[in-house]
């Protein structure tokens, strides 16, 4: 079972030999996967455990909250994420100012050798660290052969023409293209939240949905989309197609998500369920009648269905 560890006591050293993959790993996309790999790898070789060494809040947010970049994912899809991986542990540092001020050889030295004894340290070929971002990987290279610890450094994965990285995710996730997203998340992106009640007009219209307030993760942009829904702990598998938005065919409401689960009659009320992204059918519109919705209603489940491949 994965240990995650928020705050290193000085006399206490919670992994034994820990090889460490550094970064902020937002949306642990495919280039992420890759240094978890080598993580895994390097730490079977060296006789050690495999971990992760991860911030929160995001660096750029605490240090120019005006660009900080919208999180592809929560803190807690980012550790079941790195948990699925088969890592030993995470390490979730706090990001704070006085953090930041650390030069590099300070968060080697104190952070990572003094704090964690690291055997080795992988990172991305892009990785910065350190006051005003001035540890790269040649930094880190001679640190390690300062200090000591094998450093690995993972080159970029590219899907096609395509590198993979966080702002790649972002940018396709905000064009509402979630095919590419999951392409370089390597899985769908999904959103997360309580089944509530809401109007009831899907009932009333002979298409009950799942009324969901997403909370945590990146939303694309309002529209219909093909998705597959997980219910509680289980894989999002169940076809379905949702609507995310504000319902503007009728008064409009707060932003939701609100979910068809094709051949479904349960009770969800005050579950969780979790609803991959897997193809946007159209974006939202407003419809001048009741009748008219139903009808699109209509022809978005039956390109859900194909995009899915569920029979009718």
């Amino acid at each position: 079972m994965m240990r995650v560890v928020r705050h290193l006591a000085p006399d206490h050293r919670p992994f034994r030999s820990p090889v460490l993959a550094l970064g902020n790993f937002d949306g642990l996309h495919l280039g992420h996967q890759a240094i978890m790999q080598r993580t895994i790898e390097r730490a079977q070789s060296l006789g050690g455990e495999p971990i992760a060494f991860t911030f929160w809040p995001h660096p750029i947010a605490v240090l120019a909250p005006g660009r900080a970049p919208a999180m592809i994912t929560s803190l807690a899809a980012r550790l079941a994420a790195l948990r699925a991986t088969g890592l030993a542990g995470v390490v979730v540092r706090h990001f704070t100012r006085r953090f930041a001020a650390l030069t590099p050889e300070q968060f080697v030295r104190d952070v990572l050798v003094g704090g964690l004894g690291v055997a080795g340290v992988v990172v991305g070929y892009n990785v910065t660290f350190g006051h005003d971002r001035t540890g790269t990987p040649d930094v880190l290279r001679d640190l390690g052969r300062d200090y000591g610890f094998a450093v690995d450094v993972v080159p970029p994965v590219a899907i096609g023409e395509h590198t993979v990285s966080s702002s790649a995710v972002r940018r396709a996730l905000h064009a509402g293209d979630v095919a590419h997203a999951a392409r370089l998340l390597g899985r769908p992106h999904t959103l997360v939240g309580l089944v509530r009640h809401g109007d009831h007009r899907g009932a009333s219209i002979g298409v009950p949905t799942a009324n969901v307030f997403p909370h945590g993760g990146m939303l694309p942009p309002d529209g219909v989309y093909a998705v597959r829904v997980g219910i509680g702990d289980e894989m999002p598998e169940r076809p379905a197609v949702a609507n995310l938005g504000t319902n503007p065919t009728f008064a409009a409401v707060g932003r939701r998500l609100e979910t068809h689960l094709f051949d479904f009659d349960g009770d969800l009320y005050g579950r969780r369920i979790q609803v991959a992204l897997v193809q946007r059918l159209r974006g939202e519109v407003k419809f001048p009648s009741v009748q008219d919705l139903v009808a699109q209603i209509r022809k978005d489940a039956a390109a859900a269905r194909e995009v899915l491949g569920v029979r009718s």
